[in-house]
């Protein structure tokens, strides 16, 4: 792969073609010049150690020289560097809830957003760690597969919202069965998971399901979103608000956050349960606990750079330059006792 790094320099090649067109004029004007003096056969003879080829060597050799030198002044960069590069750290996979409920707004400026931000100041805390990011609901989905790309974790994270989940609802335990089959199949205590969510599980039973993580040697924390008194959960149209959800009987539906489960969960699977506020700090506790795990070294390659070939062109561009200085436009005596279509002798007394 080639790229360059002043692409806007090779615009000035197309500089060369009037300077090709003024290597032409100069060129006519000598052979008109030769004219006005008398016979063109018998002043080729007058001057015949002149050569009309290495002139037009000459000016090849200056045009190319040229467009050698604009080429390396671009800089042209051609392949890739990588470089193999250790990393030291834990596998670490992330699980959002994306059910309605996080919409509720008793945490600003929603449960869900707030989750988003808990993510990003995760991700910009990480070194060495690898990353995955999975979205649940009534079931989950992969976001992320485990990465050492922290940039593409930050950009996806983006654009996490609710409602993505193909099925409605939130089963916490969807979410851990799907980080149990994207850790690899390792002994080790180094596979980790955080769970951000309200803990409003109507579906199964999460408390088994972390156990299950926790015996193949996966540590579960969880984050609460939410408030213990809760919140509605608000419907907006066009971003405005259009009211709040409601039941079948009419009455508006009221989110709260289920602590219990949410301990429980973390506990069978030796993490932490941390409940998340509008501070800053949230992720602290959990950060202290990953720091303490088992980590282990991934051999990752990683990008540096395209390597510089400028050098080259540049170098090329001066020898050029000081052969067509050196060429003169005389014959050489030697290879001009073999021209082919030199003037017979009898022409010339004829």
């Amino acid at each position: 792969m080639i790229r360059f790094e002043h692409p806007e320099y090779l615009y000035y090649l197309f500089a060369l073609i009037p300077i090709a067109g003024l290597f032409w004029l100069v060129w006519f004007w000598k052979a008109r010049s030769v004219v006005k003096f008398g016979n063109a056969r018998t002043l080729r003879r007058l001057i015949a150690e002149r050569s009309g080829v290495k002139f037009w060597l000459r000016a090849g050799i200056l045009l190319f020289a040229f467009g050698v030198l604009i080429v390396g002044f671009a800089n042209p960069k051609i392949g890739t560097k990588y470089e193999e590069v250790t990393r030291t750290g834990i596998d670490l996979i992330v699980a959002i809830d994306v059910s309605n409920s996080m919409n509720a707004e008793d945490i600003l400026p929603n449960r869900i957003s707030a989750a988003k931000r808990e993510l990003g100041n995760l991700i910009n805390n990480l070194k060495g760690d690898r990353i995955g990011i999975i979205v649940f609901a009534g079931s989950g989905y992969t976001q992320l597969p485990l990465t050492s790309d922290y940039s593409a974790a930050m950009l996806l994270s983006d654009v996490i919202y609710t409602g993505v989940a193909p099925k409605a609802g939130t089963s916490i335990s969807s979410a851990i069965s799907l980080a149990m089959e994207s850790f690899e199949e390792e002994s080790g205590k180094h596979k980790a998971m955080i769970i951000i969510t309200d803990g409003e599980n109507h579906e199964d039973d999460p408390v088994s399901a972390a156990e299950e993580a926790g015996d193949a040697g996966i540590v579960v924390h969880t984050i609460g979103m939410g408030s213990v008194e809760g919140a509605p959960i608000p419907i907006k149209r066009n971003g405005r608000l259009a009211g709040y959800k409601k039941d079948q009987q009419g009455n508006t539906v009221i989110s709260k956050l289920d602590e219990e489960t949410l301990r429980e969960v973390a506990a069978a699977a030796g993490g932490t349960y941390t409940r998340a506020s509008n501070a800053q700090d949230n992720l602290a506790e959990v950060f202290g606990e990953i720091e303490k795990m088992e980590q282990k070294d991934f051999g990752t390659k990683e990008f540096t750079d395209h390597e510089d070939r400028f050098q080259y062109l540049l170098g090329l561009g001066i020898i050029l330059l000081i052969l067509e200085v050196m060429m003169s436009e005389r014959r050489n005596r030697f290879f001009a006792r073999f021209s082919l279509f030199a003037p017979r002798e009898e022409d010339t007394t004829a």
